[in-house]
């Protein structure tokens, strides 16, 4: 995504930083580290879904616990993946600094530390549904910044930065080997890092092989990114933030939303056939208004929550996205951007407009393609 963070989709988050202080697939059975034993048997997973070996998953967003009833409207829209989301924090652009923040303290969700990422894991599992780690950094300062802005300013700073961006990575590929984490992504848009630094990256991915068997991928942005990364070919999927504008006008019905995909799935295709590897779209959402498909890496401003949804444009989205890609062999799903755990039908106002298909027709459409 490609504008303010502020205003971008962890707007949302910013309040509570400042607050805090800048704040596999399937293996072998294991033992669990945390105690699970009061949960409910697993529940099995209807065959024809993992069948077609297609991620179909949600963007899971952590938060203080979690319960088997937070999983049940997963498993009633065929949810078969979530994708979980620890942060690294970066002081600014330039600087080469990262900090992490693994436990659970007075500047981390329950959800995001190494405890909480491990139980949910464990929890979904419990219920046929697996999980793909994908680690983001956070980047601080004026205004909040997109981590398609890093950018060092000296070779020496690059050194220092993938070092750092290492250890960062590493800590979670070992935490995913531990617990049976299905998949890793390696990285969230980081345009400069990704397009210049070719062999930083094949250097980090053979060191990450060496502690973590699963599949891997990288999530690199739609514009300007996923088409200029050399490194694929080292990867398991190519990972794609897939945040295509498909319309320039409010409220487009579904011809004109297809329409709009035409060039984007030519661009696609052309990659694919050069690295001859599988597409995920490590994150794909539509927000509930009339400008959805004009510029759909936006997040509504704070104050749109007094302007009304409109859910029939997110729908049509998420009708356009299913068909326009879900009978290419070459594609292997998708992570719904985003899913909010508990979420009531009545909650809060914000969530009417932002990218959430819950209690909303996108919901419907979701569950319709994935039970395919």
């Amino acid at each position: 995504m490609r504008v303010s963070l502020v205003v971008r989709r962890f707007w949302w988050l910013v309040p509570a930083v400042l607050l805090v202080g800048a704040a596999r697939w399937w293996w072998k059975p294991h033992t669990p580290t945390a105690d699970l034993s009061a949960a409910p048997a697993p529940t099995a997973p209807n065959p024809s879904i993992y069948a077609d070996g297609r991620l179909r998953g949600v963007s899971w967003v952590g938060g203080d616990s979690v319960t088997d009833a937070d999983l049940e409207p997963l498993i009633r829209n065929h949810v078969t993946w979530i994708v979980q989301t620890p942060f690294g924090w970066q002081r600014g652009a330039t600087s080469p600094e990262i900090g992490m923040n693994t436990g659970v303290g007075n500047r981390g969700y329950w959800g995001e530390s190494d405890r909480g990422l491990a139980y949910t894991a464990q929890l979904a599992r419990q219920h046929g549904i697996r999980t793909m780690l994908k680690p983001h950094l956070w980047v601080q300062g004026s205004g909040g910044s997109w981590p398609g802005d890093v950018q060092m300013q000296s070779a020496a700073d690059w050194q220092a930065w993938f070092a750092n961006y290492t250890r960062f990575v590493l800590h979670y590929a070992q935490l995913a080997e531990r617990e049976h984490f299905d998949a890793l992504c390696l990285g969230t848009e980081l345009l400069h890092a990704s397009t210049e630094h070719e062999a930083e990256w094949r250097m980090l991915i053979r060191q990450v092989r060496k502690v973590y068997r699963g599949p891997l991928t990288y999530a690199a942005n739609w514009s300007g990114e996923y088409e200029k990364i050399r490194f694929w070919d080292a990867l398991d999927f190519i990972g794609i933030q897939a945040y295509f504008p498909l319309s320039q006008a409010n409220s487009p019905d579904k011809a004109t939303l297809l329409a709009g995909w035409k060039p984007h799935l030519a661009a696609i295709e052309r990659i694919q056939k050069r690295f001859n590897k599988p597409i995920i779209f490590t994150e794909a959402g539509y927000k509930t208004t009339a400008d959805a498909a004009v510029e759909p890496w936006k997040w509504p401003d704070n104050m749109a929550v007094f302007a009304s949804p409109d859910e029939q444009t997110q729908a049509a989205c998420y009708e356009a996205l299913f068909e326009t890609f879900w009978s290419k062999p070459w594609f292997k799903g998708l992570f719904v951007w985003k899913w909010y755990p508990g979420l009531a039908a009545d909650g809060p106002a914000r969530r009417h407009l932002d990218f959430t298909p819950q209690h909303k027709p996108a919901e419907q459409v979701m569950a319709r393609w994935y039970g395919r």
